[in-house]
């Protein structure tokens, strides 16, 4: 079912959620009260902090408690002046500044993770949850960031999202990071650190570099080992009031700060922005001096690929229209996505913009409602783009794949391009509405002809005769044909998500597939005598570019045969291929 994106009230608040107190151990100064916290909180301008003591809620305890004592000693009507001046202060500052309980939690390895709740969350259940994190009793109140064997990284996640917090990965870019560089642990536990469900946001210090390179950018839902996109935002790990003079990166609070919209100024409004898919909704905090983030214009520079793509217009003559349901069914299909309608990739500093945008909207409402089935989540916006009106609209992910436009028209997103299913794909679209993995699928046992059974041997071999290879993560891997009745099938791998499409010929190819199919009858035959660049068995083929990106053909050396991959971007370019290619490791 679509939904309209309302923004009527929504503001910009400013947010720093990663706040230290004299209540951590490390803090350096450590005659700091909470209220100096308040007020400098204040005058950086901040909307909402988070109070994140390592490991300890004792520094917002404290802080709730001398404010209890104080309204006690009011009730009695014995406030003396200086306190009744401390506690008009603490109710000035909190009736302006949303103030969030929390902790930096400790995990195994050292991992740090943030965990924030509402201000109406018992204090006492917070430290109950810390003990069940195994923080030590007698740690409980000491603020150290070294607290001895704790709880796995995964389980802190979930014991924090099911006791009604949201989770942060802190700093996951930098030290004591889920997704820090160097630091030895697998790459499956790389993905699952950052890519867990009960994960909400990864805070970075690098938000406010541009590149693909930057943290927010490898996680941006484009690289085939990590299709969820997170949330990233910024926080000052502020353990000073204010910046040290000496040390510029040793920031006081407030220095490095997150902008979120928000309807409301609550809890319940983050967690709504943490939880959703409206991957705008958080900028970088900058200097008035500086230019303001845009996220359309960013998405321009990143180009079209497998979660976002551009319509300059939507009429329904010359089928504009149609490609834009196409795009939605693609990516309902696929790993969602969003959709910029009314901005040109080529002419990135005129848009055309979209006139009357509530009419179109209410058009596409109308369409994707009576065309695409079962139901999707799309939601749809109207946004501003150098004074036009650009239509915005959010895909999530479908549950109930696969979803058709028209009744029977599958669609996928593949890389920058939309396309029908073919009927492998069909099946696994099946297989993922139901819930069910390859291993549990048992489809009817048929007679198999001679060269289905020669397919299926090529296909093993090919796949398992070599498990040392390292293979591309994006494009794919063409194995070598069968010929039936003078017709040649080929055997695809798409290297995304490992599914095998079979019985593939030159007309029945897509337009990735049938570059793959040309590339190889043109290459295989001559492989030993065309310009490859070899580095031990992994050789180049070709580098070229398609829109934004650069792409790789590729071949594997594996004994006297050869495996030949097309169409790799970037993004599934790693291990032994970066070297090959001249890249740096990420």
């Amino acid at each position: 079912m679509n939904k309209r994106t309302a923004r009527t009230n929504a503001k910009w608040y400013k947010m720093d959620v990663h706040i230290h107190t004299a209540a951590s151990s490390d803090f350096q100064q450590p005659q700091t009260s909470m209220l100096e916290i308040l007020q400098r909180a204040e005058a950086k301008g901040m909307d909402i902090i988070g109070i994140t003591d390592h490991n300890t809620v004792s520094g917002f305890r404290k802080m709730s408690q001398e404010i209890s004592q104080l309204e006690m000693l009011k009730g009695l009507n014995r406030l003396l002046p200086n306190e009744k001046s401390r506690l008009d202060e603490y109710h000035r500052l909190l009736n302006k500044i949303l103030v969030l309980p929390g902790f930096e939690f400790t995990a195994t390895f050292g991992f740090h993770i943030l965990a924030l709740f509402s201000p109406s969350k018992s204090i006492r259940e917070i430290e109950h949850l810390l003990l069940n994190l195994n923080i030590p009793e007698k740690l409980v109140d000491e603020g150290a960031s070294t607290v001895g064997a704790t709880t796995d990284v995964l389980q802190a996640y979930q014991a924090i999202n099911q006791a009604g917090g949201f989770v942060i990965a802190a700093h996951a870019n930098s030290s004591n990071g889920v997704a820090m560089r160097g630091f030895n642990f697998g790459g499956q536990t790389k993905i699952a650190y950052t890519q867990d469900p009960n994960l909400h946001a990864l805070e970075v210090t690098d938000l406010e570099q541009e590149g693909r390179r930057t943290t927010a950018s490898f996680f941006n839902g484009t690289k085939p080992e990590y299709p969820r996109r997170m949330h990233c935002i910024q926080g000052s790990d502020s353990h000073r009031l204010i910046r040290d003079i000496n040390r510029k990166k040793n920031l006081g609070v407030g220095d490095r700060a997150t902008e979120i919209l928000l309807e409301e100024k609550s809890f319940e409004a983050i967690l709504n922005v943490f939880t959703g898919n409206d991957f705008s909704k958080t900028r970088p905090l900058r200097e008035v001096s500086a230019p303001s983030f845009n996220f359309i214009l960013s998405a321009l520079e990143e180009g079209a690929n497998i979660i976002q793509d551009f319509h300059p217009s939507m009429t329904i003559r010359g089928g504009k229209l149609y490609a834009i349901l196409a795009d939605i069914c693609a990516f309902s299909n696929t790993n969602g996505g969003t959709l910029y309608i009314g901005v040109d990739p080529e002419n990135k500093n005129n848009p055309p913009g979209v006139p009357n945008p509530q009419k179109n909207i209410e058009l596409i409402e109308k369409e994707v409602n009576n065309r695409i089935s079962p139901p999707i989540k799309c939601e749809i916006d109207v946004q501003d783009l150098k004074n036009k009106k650009i239509l915005r609209a959010i895909i999530s992910r479908g549950e109930d794949a696969p979803y058709a436009l028209d009744e029977n028209k599958i669609y996928i997103r593949e890389e920058a391009e939309t396309s029908l299913a073919v009927r492998d794909e069909i099946v696994g679209l099946v297989m993922r509405g139901k819930n069910l993995t390859v291993s549990s699928y048992q489809p009817q046992k048929e007679s198999a002809s001679t060269s289905q059974i020669e397919e299926q041997k090529t296909l093993n071999k090919t796949s398992t005769a070599d498990d040392s290879v390292i293979e591309p993560k994006t494009g794919i891997e063409l194995l070598p044909p069968q010929e039936r009745n003078g017709t040649k099938y080929f055997v695809l791998r798409d290297l995304r998500n490992g599914n095998t499409v079979k019985n593939v010929t030159q007309k029945s190819a897509r337009r990735l597939w049938q570059y793959a199919i040309k590339r190889y009858n043109e290459v295989s035959p001559n492989i030993q005598k065309i310009d490859v660049t070899w580095q031990g068995n992994y050789g180049i083929i070709r580098k070229y570019n398609v829109l934004n990106y650069t792409n790789y053909d590729l071949v594997y050396k594996q004994d006297n045969a050869y495996r030949y991959f097309f169409g790799v971007t970037s993004n599934g370019i790693h291990g032994p291929w970066k070297s090959l290619v001249g890249e740096m490791d990420d």
